[in-house]
C-alpha cells in the first residue's frame, strides 16, 4: 500500500489495500491515466495507454496534435488547445484570451494528508501524491492531489493553482477530479428528487453524450446530489464494478460523465462553472474542494461500506462520533409557531417519563416571529412567549431532568425585521433589481466579514447565556440575486463560494468556542446533506418528510453513501404531516432506528397506544445505536425495487452480531412466506435468533388471527449457522396488513 514512482516507466502507482491507480507521464509533458481498479501491482501497465496506436503523441505526429488532445485519456483537462470534452481547468488572461495547456514539471509524494485552507477535509494517517505541472504560457502552476489512507480504498482529489505571473487570472472553471477510461456497458446511477423526498436513487443505462447532475442553488440541494456513478450494467449490490465520486463541498456542483465518439468514459466533478469566476492575483493561490473517488468490484455495498468507513475515521471530527446521541424530541409537529414556556415544559415533563433525553425547541422562540414572514435576523428572545427568557426556560427543562436544544436560521434574514431595517445592504442583492422572496426572507451576504461576525455573535451569545446541548442550523432557501456590494466588479463571480466559505467559517468557529455542543446541519430538510457539512456536525436532518414508507426510498439513497449514524431520522405523529398516511407506531419507531434516532409529536395528546410504545423504542436504541452507528450496513431489499418490501441489515465488525429490518409495505395476497439472504456474516459461526418487539407480538399472537405472530414467537431463539442464512436464506412469515415491520436480532453463540 502507498504511493510509488516508477522513474522508468514514467508511471505512478497509487495503492489501497484493494485497488490500485496508474497514472503515465507521456513525452515529459502529457499526464495520462493508466488504470483504476483491483490491484495489478505491476508497473509495466503503461501500454494501456495505447500511445502506439495512432494518432501517436505529438513528439511523433505533431501534425495531429489536435487528434491526440481530443483521445487522449488525461488526468486533468483543461480547455481551449484541442480537447473537446468536458473540461476541468478553464482559464481566461487580463488580455480576454482563453487556453490552457498542461505540462508535467516534478512530482512529490508526502507521508501525510494536508487540510485545505478554509474548506472541509479528509484527514488522518495517509500519503498524498502532488504532481506538478504548469502553463508557461500564462504563468499558471497546478498541483494535482491525491491523498490514500491506509485503512481505506478511497482516493481523495484537489487541485492547487497559484498565479505565477504579473498579471491577474481569471479562473473561470476549476474542477476537482476527472477520470478518464474506457466505457463499458455502464448505468449511470445519481441521488435526485425535491423537498421531502430527497436522494432517491436514479439509474439509467450511461449513452453517449454528457450525463449527469448539477445544482447551481448555492447549495447541493434537495434536486440533485454531489454524488455520481457508473456501475458494470449488470451488477446490483453484490456484484459488478463501480466507479464513484463523491464531492466535500455544500454549494454549486457540476458531476457528469460523458461517453465520447472514441467509446471512452470521462466522469468530472467539481465547483459549478456557472456563475463562477475567481480572480487569481499574482503569487495567489486557490485551493479547490476535495472530491473523494471511489472504486468496488463487488457492487453497491461494498461502495457503500466504503464511503462509511472513509467519513467516519477521516472526516467527521465531532466528539458525538463514536458515541450515543441523546434521544430527542423537538417540538415543530407537535406546536408549530404557537407555544410558549408553559407548553414546552408539559412537553418535557411527559416526554421525561418516557426516557427521552433532551427538548429541542425550533422555530418561533425569537423577535416577533409568529408565523414565517418575519424576524429572521432578530435573534432576541421573545419573552411573550418564553416568561422570564430562555434561561428561566432551559433551567426549568434541566430541572425535569432533561437537556436542552434549540433552533438557528443564522443565514437569512427577514425583510421584515430589525436587522433588515438597519442594514439592508446585508442581503444578498442585485442593484437595481427588487430582491427574490423566498418564504418571505432574503439571504446574508456571507461574503462580507462583518456579516459573518455578526451571524455568528447572533449564534454564540444565546449559546453563552444558559446551558444548551445541541444546535439545529437550518437553511430554508436557496440563493437568488447573488450579488455583494462588498466584491468589486472583477470579484462578483466569487460570490457563491465565497458564501460557501462564510458558512465553514461560522460553524468551524462555532464549533471551536462549544466543543461539546452537538450540532446538527439542516437546510429545508435534507438539501445540504453532503460530505462538507459533516466536517462540521456529526448528524444531518435527512428530510422534513418523516413518513416512514416514504423515508425508506430517501434513507435508502442516504445510506447509499453515508453512515446510518449521520442519517437525522424521527417518529413523527399520524396522519403523517406531509403525506396523511397512518402507519403503525412500531414501524416508524423501527424506521428512525436507522438513523439518529428522536421523536417530532405531541406527546402529551398523542394515544395512549403510541406513547407506551416509546419506553420500549427508546430500549431499542439503547441496545443497537452502538451496532447501527459502528457496523458495516447491508441493503437486503428495496421497495425501490420489489415494491412490496424494504430490509437492511446492519452486521458488526467482528460479526458477532447482526440487526435487520424488514418492513412489509404492502400485503401480498397468496403467498406463504419471503425468503431472505442475509449478508457479511461469518459462514462458521453459529447464530442465535432473538426477535424484538416481542410484547407487541404477544398481544396480536392472543388476537383471533394471531397465528403468525404465534409462528414468529416460536422461532425465537433458534440457532442457524452463518452459512445458512446466507447460502440458504432465512424465511420471514407474511404479516397481517400493510406497513408492517420487524426486527431480527442474531447473535453469535
Amino acid at each position: 500500500m502507498g504511493i510509488l514512482f516508477h522513474k522508468e516507466e514514467q508511471l505512478f502507482q497509487i495503492i489501497t489495500p484493494n485497488t490500485e491507480y496508474c497514472i503515465k507521464i507521456v513525452d515529459q509533458r502529457y499526464i495520462g491515466h493508466v488504470y483504476y481498479g483491483r490491484r495489478l501491482e505491476d508497473p509495466r501497465c503503461g501500454y494501456l495507454l495505447r500511445t502506439a496506436e495512432p494518432p501517436f503523441t505529438p513528439s511523433v505526429n505533431q501534425r495531429e496534435k489536435g487528434g491526440f488532445m481530443d483521445s487522449f485519456p488525461f488526468e486533468y483537462p483543461a480547455w481551449g488547445v484541442g480537447d473537446y470534452r468536458e473540461s476541468c481547468l478553464n482559464v481566461r488572461t487580463e488580455a480576454g484570451y482563453r487556453g490552457c495547456e498542461l505540462v508535467y514539471e516534478d512530482y512529490r509524494i508526502l507521508d501525510e494528508k494536508p487540510g485545505l485552507p478554509g474548506l472541509p477535509a479528509t484527514f488522518g494517517k495517509g500519503q498524498t501524491l502532488e504532481i506538478i505541472c504548469k502553463d508557461p504560457v500564462i504563468g499558471l502552476k497546478v498541483i494535482l492531489c491525491y491523498s490514500v489512507f491506509d485503512d481505506s480504498d478511497a482516493i481523495i482529489r484537489s487541485v492547487f493553482l497559484e498565479n505565477l505571473s504579473q498579471q491577474p487570472l481569471y479562473i473561470e472553471k476549476v474542477l476537482s477530479a476527472c477520470l478518464d477510461m474506457d466505457a463499458e456497458e455502464f448505468d449511470l446511477l445519481t441521488l435526485n428528487g425535491a423537498w421531502g423526498r430527497e436522494r432517491c436513487i436514479e439509474q439509467n443505462p450511461l449513452s453517449y453524450g454528457k450525463h449527469g447532475i448539477s445544482s447551481v442553488r448555492g447549495e447541493s440541494s434537495h434536486q440533485e446530489h454531489p454524488f455520481l456513478a457508473v456501475m458494470e450494467r449488470r451488477g446490483h449490490q453484490d456484484q459488478g464494478q463501480v466507479y464513484a465520486m463523491n464531492f466535500v463541498y455544500s454549494g454549486n456542483f457540476l458531476a457528469q460523465a460523458e461517453k465520447s465518439q472514441f467509446n471512452s468514459l470521462r466522469m468530472v466533478m467539481g465547483i459549478h462553472p456557472e456563475g463562477f469566476e475567481w480572480m487569481l492575483e499574482p503569487g495567489k493561490t486557490f485551493a479547490s474542494p476535495e472530491a473523494v473517488c471511489v472504486y468496488s468490484d463487488q457492487g453497491l455495498g461494498k461502495m457503500s461500506r466504503i464511503f462509511h468507513d472513509l467519513y467516519r475515521n477521516h472526516l467527521i471530527r465531532s466528539p458525538y462520533l463514536h458515541t450515543k446521541r441523546p434521544i430527542l424530541i423537538n417540538n415543530w409537529e407537535a406546536t408549530y409557531f404557537d407555544f410558549d414556556s408553559e407548553k414546552l415544559i408539559a412537553i418535557a415533563k411527559e416526554a421525561k417519563k418516557s426516557g427521552i433525553e433532551m427538548l429541542v425547541m425550533d422555530d418561533g422562540w425569537f423577535g416577533n416571529r409568529n408565523n414565517d414572514d418575519s424576524s429572521l435576523g432578530d435573534w432576541q428572545v421573545n419573552e411573550e412567549k418564553l416568561k422570564g427568557g430562555l434561561k428561566a426556560l432551559t433551567d426549568s427543562v434541566r430541572a425535569e431532568g432533561l437537556l436542552f436544544g434549540i433552533w438557528f436560521e443564522p443565514e437569512m434574514i427577514s425583510p421584515d425585521s430589525r436587522l433588515y431595517k438597519s442594514h439592508p445592504d446585508w442581503a444578498l442583492k442585485l442593484p437595481g433589481r427588487e430582491g427574490t422572496l423566498i418564504r418571505a426572507q432574503y439571504v446574508l451576504d456571507l461574503s462580507r466579514p462583518e456579516v459573518v461576525d455578526y451571524a455568528y455573535e447572533s449564534v454564540a451569545s444565546i449559546l453563552r447565556s444558559c446551558d444548551i446541548s445541541y444546535v439545529k442550523w437550518d437553511m430554508n432557501r436557496q440563493l437568488t440575486d447573488v450579488g455583494s456590494i462588498y466584491l468589486d466588479s472583477a470579484r462578483q463571480g466569487e460570490c457563491f463560494h465565497r458564501y460557501v466559505l462564510g458558512v465553514y467559517q461560522l460553524q468551524e468557529r462555532l464549533i471551536q468556542e462549544f466543543p461539546d455542543l452537538l450540532l446538527e446541519n439542516c437546510s429545508g430538510g435534507g438539501a445540504r446533506f453532503d460530505p462538507g457539512m459533516l466536517y462540521y456536525s456529526p448528524q444531518i436532518w435527512c428530510s422534513d418528510d418523516m413518513d416512514p414508507v416514504e423515508r425508506l426510498s430517501i434513507q435508502e439513497g442516504t445510506a447509499l453513501i453515508y453512515p446510518l449514524g449521520t442519517i437525522g431520522a424521527h417518529v413523527c405523529d399520524c396522519p403523517n404531516h406531509t403525506t396523511g398516511r397512518t402507519t403503525p407506531f412500531t414501524t416508524r419507531g423501527h424506521v428512525a432506528l436507522a438513523g439518529t434516532f428522536g421523536y417530532e409529536l405531541d406527546i402529551t395528546s398523542i394515544s395512549k397506544e403510541d406513547r407506551e410504545q416509546i419506553p420500549e423504542q427508546i430500549r431499542l436504541y439503547h441496545k443497537y445505536q452502538p451496532l447501527i452507528r459502528e457496523g458495516d450496513y447491508y441493503r437486503i431489499g428495496s421497495w425501490r425495487e420489489t415494491k412490496k418490501y424494504d430490509c437492511w441489515q446492519v452486521v458488526s465488525k467482528d460479526q458477532k452480531e447482526a440487526l435487520v429490518t424488514y418492513v412489509q409495505v404492502l400485503t401480498e395476497p397468496n403467498y406463504r412466506s419471503r425468503k431472505l439472504y442475509l449478508k457479511g456474516l461469518n459462514p462458521k459461526a453459529e447464530y442465535r435468533l432473538e426477535i424484538e418487539d416481542q410484547k407487541a407480538l404477544k398481544k396480536r399472537a392472543d388476537e383471533k388471527n394471531g397465528n403468525v405472530a404465534r409462528r414468529l414467537l416460536e422461532s425465537d431463539g433458534q440457532v442457524y449457522s452463518g452459512r445458512l442464512l446466507m447460502q440458504g436464506g432465512f424465511l420471514i412469515q407474511r404479516l397481517e396488513g400493510d406497513f408492517q415491520s420487524l426486527l431480527f436480532h442474531f447473535v453469535q453463540v
